[in-house]
């Protein structure tokens, strides 16, 4: 059997340099010219044999965490497949893009944060036909960061979340966490019975109480110029509201994150219909972009800059070049 001749470190390279179009077909096309250079195929091949591994995902980012302290925070994302009939792992997934649902396939990442680096350490993809749910992924990912040596400050979810298995999993582990509950969460604040957290009074520096069926937790609510209140909680009851802005703040990194991965990485334009080779597309999606991500660690150049400074080159030498002085005749 011949050896293959592309291989995943050759696809997560094209989808750095690239710019628009992330098919296997522009990855053939922009190879180095040899004798034996990859044909389309050949990637073809190579996403439908690579499995989305996230361990390889963890080798690479383990150089870029710290163990101890830093924040994990988890979130999903719906990659929008509107046209897509036939695709593998295409299902209806609520979208905070479109608020609504919609067609797509939901990536489920967790992320570190320092404050300044976004590092995903983990992800998942959500496929109807395993069985397994959102939630489920969430305590797989969460388990696995904690037998990784993981020791965040805090680990920060949505309210989609903060069920009370993923509550008391976290517990378990010892991690502290921080999330935002529903306003029909039920809560004891004085000791004479439950009622809505939305019922519930509480002052500017927060409350600690009951939430039913986990215990002493500490609320906080904020309320938006529109009126709306949202309430944040967490199992730290010494967390001051100053803290909780920091973390709230914090927590939108992983917001950057998706944009940064869908925009410079070609997550969303992956033309292949199987699960697998879906699976394998968005894996070395998150690899091209903790390329890109350590590179701005390390240089302070963003992740668009340095997109762009890889074609300026080529750009400036065609513009030298004499027959771009040429002035076209009638």
């Amino acid at each position: 059997m011949n050896e293959p001749r592309s291989d995943e470190f050759d696809y997560i390279h094209f989808l750095v340099a690239a710019q628009k179009v992330f098919s296997c077909t522009e990855a053939a096309r922009s190879q180095p010219e040899a004798a034996d250079a990859p044909s389309h195929d050949s990637f073809t091949r190579l996403l439908a044999r690579q499995p989305p591994d996230t361990e390889a995902l963890w080798a690479e980012a383990e150089g870029l965490v710290r163990l101890g302290g830093g924040l994990l925070i988890h979130d999903d994302s719906t990659i929008d497949k509107p046209y897509a009939k036939k695709m593998g792992l295409v299902t209806r997934h609520w979208s905070g893009k479109h608020h609504r649902v919609v067609s797509g396939i939901n990536l489920s990442t967790l992320l570190w944060t320092d404050g300044n680096a976004l590092v995903p350490t983990d992800f998942r993809l959500y496929d109807k036909a395993d069985g397994l749910t959102k939630n489920e992924h969430f305590r797989a990912m969460v388990a696995a960061a904690h037998s990784r040596g993981l020791g965040p400050d805090y680990v920060c979810f949505d309210s989609w979340y903060s069920s009370l298995d993923n509550l008391k999993a976290l517990r378990e582990l010892s991690y502290h966490w921080f999330t935002r509950l529903k306003s029909n969460r039920l809560a004891n604040p004085d000791g004479k019975g439950n009622a809505p957290i939305s019922e519930v009074e509480i002052p500017g520096g927060g409350r600690v109480v009951h939430l039913k069926g986990y215990g002493m937790i500490k609320m906080f609510r904020t309320v938006s110029k529109d009126g709306d209140a949202e309430h944040w909680a967490t199992d730290d009851l010494q967390m001051t509201e100053e803290k909780r802005e920091e973390l709230e703040s914090r927590g939108w990194g992983i917001e950057e994150y998706h944009r940064g991965l869908k925009q410079c990485c070609g997550l969303e334009r992956c033309q292949l219909r199987s699960a697998e080779g879906q699976r394998a597309h968005f894996g070395l999606s998150l690899r091209a972009f903790l390329r890109l991500e350590a590179h701005r660690i390390r240089t302070g150049i963003t992740w668009y800059e340095a997109k762009t400074a890889i074609i300026r080159d080529a750009i400036r030498q065609y513009l030298a070049h004499p027959l771009y002085k040429l002035v076209p005749t009638a």
